[in-house]
């Protein structure tokens, strides 16, 4: 069992922060929902809470001051730092706070990318990355996908040129759950260009070391960890060159400058302290949810269809299609039955287009249209992911029978 010290239940809404008395008129608690969406975000630990909450009411002093208050913070900041370096195998002076997944990813691509030219990208990647690619590069080569949602090594080195400028790919894909062969596609590119890696979703779930991937810069965010929301990390290679995207301060070695934030820094680094503690136990705990929910559903809600690894990928994430069902309907209907989960990214499930990383796979019409993202946390009881079953079964039921009636 998971040790569960300070340890939210996935239930919005309920545990000790905030308390049900202190949330505001018209913010009551979910208390009948389960949380099926958590690689879009997940529950703060209590622990972290407290881990972080001195230094937002006690320990408040500018880390760049001089006086005692801002040396205190300057400490604790430093722990941070270090205390990330030391588990996801990178240096110190390696780490570079940010403000989430989007920033780290966006200076990492504008920061690497210092002349026009060519680039070689994933098409799997998150509108973070994809989206600046097409702001900055003159010309893309995508690479190709498999069924499953991984790339092949083997077509990498062909689509390399004398001007090719950048290569990314990230790690775990954030609505397959697909890991990419990274450490193989950085060893195809060798030196001719820098290798950035969107490793958002795989921190935190799966075992990460900066160094043994060898890739000269890589993206986390503390909330998709049980951390806080707004801040992130771009951990950036020694001596790679690397273009800051703002000025006006000497912070983190200029390359992000402004005050950082000490408190969401210490969260952050908590937070990933207590999952690498329990690594080995939150993904079997996870593995077997997975299991469950899948097995429940190919029962009783057929038919489905898995887009992704059936194993070896991340095992938080659960991407199903019920063809027959229109994704958006589904949606309302199980937020209806208080079951939240979502048709994709986070960052693009404001858009009524197809999933790209569906597409990209190959993926059937029918198929593509009627996809869920069902993804998982070892906070997660077997009794909620078992009635959470349930629901949506009885949804997909109840939508199919309605559109055959008419």
């Amino acid at each position: 069992m998971v040790d569960r010290q300070g340890a939210a239940p996935t239930r919005v809404g309920q545990g000790r922060l905030p308390s049900p008395a202190a949330v505001p008129s018209g913010l009551a608690p979910l208390m009948d929902c389960i949380y099926l969406d958590n690689n879009a975000t997940t529950p703060l630990l209590p622990a972290v809470w407290e881990g972080m909450r001195p230094y937002l009411c006690d320990v408040y002093g500018n880390p760049a001051s001089s006086h005692r208050a801002g040396r205190r913070a300057r400490q604790a900041l430093e722990d941070a730092r270090e205390n990330l370096a030391a588990i996801l195998g990178a240096h110190p002076d390696e780490v570079i706070f940010t403000s989430g997944a989007t920033e780290a990813n966006n200076l990492a691509l504008f920061g690497l990318f210092v002349s026009p030219g060519h680039v070689v990208a994933s098409p799997l990647e998150h509108p973070s990355v994809a989206e600046p690619l097409r702001q900055l590069a003159g010309e893309i080569s995508w690479l190709p996908v498999s069924a499953d949602g991984a790339v092949p090594v083997s077509v990498l080195p062909g689509l390399l040129r004398p001007d090719t400028r950048l290569v990314t790919a990230m790690l775990a894909n954030h609505e397959t759950g697909a890991v990419q062969p990274v450490r193989a596609l950085v060893e195809a590119v060798g030196a001719r260009a820098p290798f950035h890696c969107d490793a958002v979703q795989a921190v935190g779930k799966l075992p990460v070391h900066f160094h043994e991937l060898g890739v000269t810069t890589l993206a986390l965010s503390a909330h998709k960890f049980h951390g806080p929301k707004g801040i992130g990390a771009l951990l950036v290679r020694r001596g790679a060159k690397l273009r800051p995207r703002t000025y006006g301060g000497h912070q983190q070695r200029g390359l992000r400058p402004g005050t950082e934030n000490v408190a969401l820094a210490v969260g952050m680094a908590l937070a990933l302290t207590l999952a690498a503690r329990d690594a080995e136990e939150r993904r079997a705990r996870v593995r077997l949810l997975r299991h469950s929910l899948l097995e429940y559903l190919r029962a009783n809600a057929a038919p489905i269809v898995l887009n992704g690894p059936e194993e070896g990928g991340v095992p938080h994430t659960l991407n199903l299609s019920f063809p027959g069902l229109r994704a958006d309907a589904f949606l309302m209907a199980l937020d209806l039955a208080g079951v939240a989960c979502s048709t994709g990214s986070a960052c693009s499930s404001g858009s009524l287009l197809p999933s790209p990383v569906l597409q990209a796979m190959g993926t059937h019409d029918e198929v593509l249209r009627s996809a869920m993202r069902f993804s998982l946390s070892a906070l997660l009881t077997p009794e909620e992911v078992a009635e959470a079953a349930r629901r949506i079964a009885h949804a997909a039921e109840r939508l199919r029978r309605q559109a055959s009636a008419g």
